[in-house]
């Protein structure tokens, strides 16, 4: 994922945001370490939950694509098109197939 991005942000305009799962401060950081793009502050779990409730995010990792001018979804198996179906993103953005 971090060569998708580092490839592609620019000129597909788009940007991650990462949400974490992990138990406290040290592992979050530990995880985010080499992350290239942004994160919600490890401290703003309520935050966090708040967003996996919104989204039905039942499993970890999830990728979600958002508008970042409406806030509709596009897509809510991101994860599945990046990792198997469209690794190049030659489709991005992806619709959703649900």
């Amino acid at each position: 994922m971090i060569g998708f991005y580092k490839e592609h942000a620019v000129g597909k305009n788009f940007e991650i945001i990462f949400l974490s799962s992990d138990s406290d401060q040290e592992s979050f950081e530990e995880y985010y370490k080499d992350m290239p793009w942004l994160t919600l502050d490890f401290k703003q779990q309520d935050k966090q939950e708040e967003l996996s409730d919104k989204f039905h995010v039942s499993g970890i990792p999830k990728f979600i694509l958002i508008d970042g001018d409406s806030g509709d979804i596009i897509s809510t198996d991101a994860r599945d098109q990046i990792q198997t179906k469209d690794t190049k993103g030659d489709n991005f953005p992806w619709k959703s197939e649900e």
